[in-house]
């Protein structure tokens, strides 16, 4: 008698979740950046009266159900960028609000809802960083990903380069020695896909593979290495300069005991100190900001000199520093007023990875086919 397959029910990743990772986690942040906005320029306003006050939490909570109705509901693809925007605009709103959770006089304002936010988004950074990396993929986990291109079918959108996409795909599984039925589905899918009628429509790619797009060609055309070795160079320049002028400042205005006395009274009235492990972590910030500050502007002048050997793990040891540590210490102290100064740090740091991705190593592997990683 023949033995029965078990099933199999291994998690398979999403195809494109990378993308949507990255749709929620700049919906996030902007969300939070832009809560903060609206309300220090309005003035922190009541929307209800009386005793009713409709905290934007509860509009958080409302996307964020929203986004799962969306997933639950709808198959299209455009249901999960689209639930992948919601959620990331429900999570920062609920999350712009958590001093009001963890303290008993629900205290928007308490110094350490910011490096909470703060540690939130990194590590949404780190979810988007592990699944960014192209898995091994297996044949089962290849079909799943073909079924997905299949929806072009359905929708009366499949062009001739899709479709020749998808067969190239399945002629990947059956030569990677699939079990037989598996085999013997891309077969059929192959034999379907190669009488299946086209569109005489243009190929319309994802929206974030668009603008992907763009970004590359204007690359292309203006950011040669030279001028990207001088953009990167100039901002760790400035990062360097700015890192340095808090530090400066400090000890600048504490060369007389009532200089220093003045500072600690504003720290303590501003409730940034409240005990002795309070400035110690204040001294701390003066002291890795400063540190950080001058690897900066080493490390500008390495890559300015062409040093990219020395240069580049300088650039990414201290931005990594930089992101995951001081700017803790520097969100506690300045609350939201530094997401500014850190929005250009990671933008710099993507700027370094894409530099060393073009000009520092030998041709990049071609990681966009998961199916060509086929075992």
């Amino acid at each position: 008698m023949k033995k029965q397959r078990s099933s199999n029910r291994k998690a398979v990743i999403r195809q494109g979740a990378e993308d949507y990772l990255l749709v929620t986690l700049v919906s996030f942040a902007m969300t939070v950046a832009g809560t903060r906005l609206f309300l220090e320029l309005t003035g922190y306003p009541q929307l209800g009266g009386g005793e009713l006050h409709i905290a934007h939490v509860l509009w958080g909570g409302l996307f964020l159900f929203a986004a799962a109705l969306v997933l639950l509901v709808y198959a299209n693809r455009w249901a999960k960028m689209l639930g992948a925007l919601f959620a990331g605009i429900g999570v920062g709103l609920f999350i712009d609000e958590v001093g009001k959770f963890i303290t008993s006089t629900n205290d928007y304002f308490y110094p350490s809802a910011a490096p909470i936010v703060y540690a939130v988004f990194l590590l949404t950074v780190l979810v988007y960083l592990i699944f960014r990396r192209p898995p091994k993929i297996t044949p089962r986990e290849a079909l799943y990903y073909i079924l997905q291109d299949l929806e072009e079918v359905l929708d009366h959108d499949l062009s001739t380069d899709e479709r020749e996409k998808v067969l190239a795909e399945l002629k990947e599984v059956r030569q990677s020695n699939a079990p037989p039925e598996l085999d013997r589905l891309a077969k059929e899918l192959e034999d379907y896909l190669a009488v299946a009628q086209v569109s005489n429509s243009p190929d319309r790619p994802p929206i974030l593979e668009h603008y992907r797009r763009n970004l590359r060609a204007w690359e292309r055309k203006w950011l040669s290495k030279r001028r990207f070795r001088a953009v990167i160079s100039g901002g760790f320049v400035a990062l360097g300069v700015w890192a340095l002028y808090f530090p400066v400042s400090v000890l600048l205005s504490i060369r007389t005991p009532a200089e220093l006395q003045r500072l600690l009274n504003d720290l303590v009235s501003d409730r940034l100190v409240r005990n002795p492990s309070g400035l110690n972590w204040f001294e701390w910030r003066v002291g890795l900001e400063g540190a950080v500050g001058l690897v900066f502007l080493i490390t500008a002048a390495l890559l300015a000199l062409g040093k990219d050997r020395r240069g580049i793990p300088f650039a990414l040891a201290a931005l990594m520093i930089n992101l995951t540590v001081v700017n803790l210490l520097v969100f506690y102290f300045d609350q939201f007023s530094t997401i500014a100064i850190a929005s250009v740090q990671f933008l710099l740091l993507i700027g370094v990875l894409r530099f060393r991705s073009l000009y520092a190593k030998p041709g990049p592997a071609d990681v966009t086919n998961p199916v060509k990683q086929l075992q």
